[in-house]
């Protein structure tokens, strides 16, 4: 997927369609000279919704759509019919789309199934005709309902990326390496901070044709949680995989310190996000010599199960897969 095309936070102004006004109207037919009230209602107005796709990875589609504005409802008509209702917008967005008040910040609603839609903004309702109004002290109402008007609001969009295993390192650990050996995405990949500046996603193929999906997520830094550096934008998308992969280069000088440091700012971002099965990758083994290798079995955290990689020669990539399958198909978290 290429950077320039993901696009997982869109901004847009939203207005619903104004409700169609009701009649005012009396029968008239041949021989009667005075017949009853029989104003039809008004049509709703159209809503503005969000529908679930699956085949969708982006907002991108979304990006340059600052304005949406459903239809008006129709007027109702004489002979009690009902004015034609406002036809709906419906802007259909990826799975692990959340809609907030672009205002008040509030989250509203999650997109989590293709096909589920979900009422963004919600159309003017239709006045009433004037045979609503109608009693025994008054059987000619001169009156009808004018349409409701429809609303006008800001949105904000924001994707989640959905996947089964989400990585989690600091800038440089090997992440979007790992990410291209075992799957056919090719992220940017430099020796250099923040080369992901965009969540890579990568369709791991696995043994018996099956597979799963892994999601590079951009470095993280100690203060994300704050904020600081590419920050809450990408920790968001953490949230939404099953697994988390920690990815701690064999070249840190301190193993456990920094594993520690990165489980920290997930626990003062969400500290749910620590209920998910972890695994540990040390990555970069191949620029170790044996005796470094020795040293490392001994600085290793305790607790999580730890892996020796090197996304270059391939070593210990199958088991880490095998690890990664077993977990995603265990009914408990192992952390």
């Amino acid at each position: 997927m290429a950077s320039s095309n993901f696009i997982d936070y869109v901004k847009i102004n939203a207005r619903s369609g104004n409700g169609g006004a009701g009649s005012m109207h009396f029968r008239r037919e041949k021989h009667v000279e005075k017949g009853g009230p029989d104003g039809g209602d008004g049509g709703r107005g159209g809503h503005v919704i969000l529908k679930g796709n699956a085949q969708l990875w982006t907002l991108l589609h979304l990006k340059y759509t600052k304005h949406v504005k459903a239809f008006d409802g129709k007027g109702g008509e004489g002979g009690r019919r009902t004015g034609a209702i406002g036809k709906d917008i419906i802007l259909e967005v990826p799975l692990g789309t959340i809609a907030k008040n672009a205002e008040t910040g509030e989250q509203l609603f999650e997109i989590t199934e293709d096909g589920q839609e979900m009422i963004l903004l919600r159309g003017g309702r239709g006045g009433m005709g004037n045979d609503h109004f109608k009693s025994a002290t008054n059987q000619t109402p001169q009156y009808a309902q004018p349409g409701e008007p429809g609303k006008e609001e800001w949105f904000i969009l924001e994707l989640k990326v959905l996947a089964d295993v989400g990585l989690v390192g600091f800038p440089n650990a090997g992440k979007s390496t790992l990410l291209s050996v075992v799957s056919a995405a090719k992220p940017e990949i430099a020796d250099y901070p923040f080369t992901t500046l965009v969540p890579n996603l990568g369709v791991v193929p696995y043994r018996d044709y099956k597979s799963f999906v892994m999601a590079d997520i951009p470095g993280i830094i100690e203060g994300a949680s704050q904020g600081k550096g590419l920050g809450l934008r990408f920790l968001r998308h953490i949230e939404r995989n099953s697994i988390l992969l920690f990815l701690v280069p064999a070249t840190s000088e301190d193993i456990e310190a920094e594993y520690q440091t990165l489980v920290q700012e997930l626990r003062l971002y969400n500290p749910q996000l620590l209920d998910k099965s972890r695994i540990l990758a040390i990555s970069k083994m191949d620029v170790l010599s044996d005796e470094e290798r020795l040293t490392l079995q001994d600085n290793l955290p305790n607790g999580i199960p730890a892996l020796l990689i090197s996304a270059i020669t391939q070593e210990g990539v199958e088991q880490l897969k095998d690890k990664i399958w077993e977990l995603i198909n265990s009914p408990f978290p192992v952390r």
